[in-house]
């Protein structure tokens, strides 16, 4: 018996449909990422707990679903082996020796942990690494500028995302030491280390191949959400949990690669 394959007038079309679908996939994770963001300040409590959760995995997915799709298995178990795996020893250090990030522990909300770290850590390493990556290719190409770049991306990030979990009671330092001012509560120690893990991730991933379009068309997602983390987090320190020292740090240090990379998406420079 043999099956007879339809090749007449818009059969590229209805084989493309699916794709078209699968496309849209991490779109709808991206949307509903903002989403859970939105409603974290209008929550309190176990709900607020369950919406820090559900935005890190939501986020984490839609960077994982977009990898696949734009740069296939072997790239995405690349990324995901380099930044979880770094992330996570680093994560493991800190809490048994208080190095690199100083002397913290984890709070128990945050779902299962391992030797101490919760998984939902590396993931959230992972999901920021993706974007903070994809933004360094577009705005530098040097074989120590894009590592810079991305490292200062990514490490830049936490002047928001501490701050905020410290205040939910999800980590806390037992030594806070040095600290910058306007940021109670988290050492100095703490951004040194997220710089340098970052810059360690960020060699390692970039020995993954580029593509000619790194950070441009077709990376619209990973751009998104790391262009709606950065204004978001200065709005939402800003003006609705009153730490404005947080917002202007993170305004201007995150700002250093989000400005120019918001200004080279707007207008079309590679």
């Amino acid at each position: 018996m043999s099956v007879r394959v339809y090749s007449g007038p818009h059969a590229d079309r209805r084989r493309g449909d699916g794709g078209a679908v699968v496309r849209l996939f991490p779109w709808i994770l991206a949307a509903l990422t903002i989403l859970a963001q939105i409603a974290w300040p209008l929550t309190a409590g176990s709900t607020r707990d369950t919406i820090t959760v559900a935005s890190v995995v939501l986020f984490f997915l839609a960077t994982v679903v977009h990898s696949i799709i734009t740069r296939k298995w072997l790239w995405t178990l690349g990324w995901l082996g380099i930044s979880m795996g770094i992330g996570l020893i680093a994560e493991i250090l800190g809490t048994n020796t208080s190095f690199p990030f100083g002397v913290y522990t984890y709070g128990p909300r945050l779902g299962p942990a391992l030797l101490g770290v919760p998984l939902l850590i590396p993931m959230a390493w992972a999901m920021m690494s993706y974007p903070a990556l994809l933004a360094a290719r577009r705005l530098a190409q040097g074989l120590l500028s894009a590592p810079l770049v991305g490292a200062l991306a990514l490490a830049s990030w936490d002047l928001f995302l501490d701050p905020q979990m410290v205040s939910e009671g999800h980590w806390t330092w037992t030594d806070t030491g040095p600290q910058l001012p306007g940021i109670p509560g988290v050492p100095l120690q703490n951004f040194i280390g997220w710089f340098f893990v970052s810059l360690l991730i960020m060699l390692a991933l970039d020995r993954l191949p580029r593509r000619r379009t790194d950070g441009a068309a077709g990376d619209g997602v990973p751009a998104l959400l790391y262009l709606w983390t950065y204004y978001s987090s200065v709005l939402l320190n800003g003006v609705f949990v009153h730490r404005p020292g947080v917002a202007l740090w993170g305004a201007v240090i995150m700002g250093a690669v989000a400005i120019p990379y918001s200004y080279a998406l707007w207008t079309g420079r590679d």
